[in-house]
């Protein structure tokens, strides 16, 4: 079985259904988000919408968590803070109520699923190799995926070793058969490692390969939702430098 495994959507609609071409267009059997569905972005409905659809098993992230209510925004910079106030009260009331009984963490096939990591799945980063030991150390398996960050990268432990991690680009492809890994496709709405194309990841569960993707999309498009939304035109901009 194949699958797409998607994160940090954040309500860029223009930027999913570009993702869900490519993966249709590759006969892919599942897809599987890793939260953050909403936030920053400026179509909330429509990007619930298709997860709704198309997600196997769908994660809440940060973002999710505050739109819905279980999450405070104290601790959310002031334009994260700013989008989730005006999704709250934009979203439809069914989209809403979906978003809230989805977990930060979850398994599918084998593999853990964490917004953000195996120890702490709500707000925790994985970008360094010391969490990415200790994330390892508890994650329940050889093989976890994690969202959060936006940046596209892999963290490996081989047995009686220390882990490494390497951000990925495009087309990188890592057989997954020795020790243990902790994936991140990156961000589908709102990437920050400098390339503004959607990022992804297919992960082969037959031949334990993983390969990192990026879709280009209606990036003006985005922005222009944004902005007629009336959010800060800083969400906008910064889809142009993957930033």
């Amino acid at each position: 079985m194949r699958v797409a495994l998607l994160s940090d959507i954040h309500a860029n609609r223009h930027a999913l259904e570009g993702v869900l071409e490519e993966v249709d267009a590759l006969a892919i059997d599942e897809m599987w988000c890793l939260g953050d569905i909403v936030g920053y972005g400026a179509e909330p409905d429509g990007c619930c919408a298709l997860v709704r659809e198309n997600a196997a098993v769908c994660l809440a992230g940060n973002h999710d968590l505050a739109v819905t209510g279980h999450l405070p925004t104290d601790e959310f910079a002031r334009g994260a803070a700013i989008a989730a106030d005006w999704t709250a009260k934009a979203m439809a009331t069914d989209h809403l109520e979906w978003l809230g009984t989805l977990s930060a963490s979850g398994r599918r096939q084998g593999i853990g699923l964490f917004h953000g990591s195996p120890r702490e799945p709500v707000w925790e980063y994985v970008m360094d190799p010391l969490t990415a030991a200790l994330s390892m150390d508890v994650q329940g398996g050889a093989i976890a995926a994690v969202g959060h960050s936006h940046i596209a990268l892999s963290y490996h432990r081989e047995p009686e070793g220390d882990a490494t991690g390497t951000r990925r680009q495009a087309g990188d492809t890592v057989t997954l058969n020795i020790g243990e890994w902790i994936l991140n496709p990156g961000s589908v709405g709102q990437p920050r490692d400098g390339d503004n194309r959607a990022a992804w990841l297919e992960l082969d569960l037959e031949t334990g390969q993983a390969t990192w993707r990026r879709t280009a999309y209606d990036i003006a498009g985005a922005q222009f939702a944004i902005r007629a939304a009336r959010l800060p035109d800083s969400l906008a901009d910064r889809l142009e430098y993957g930033q």
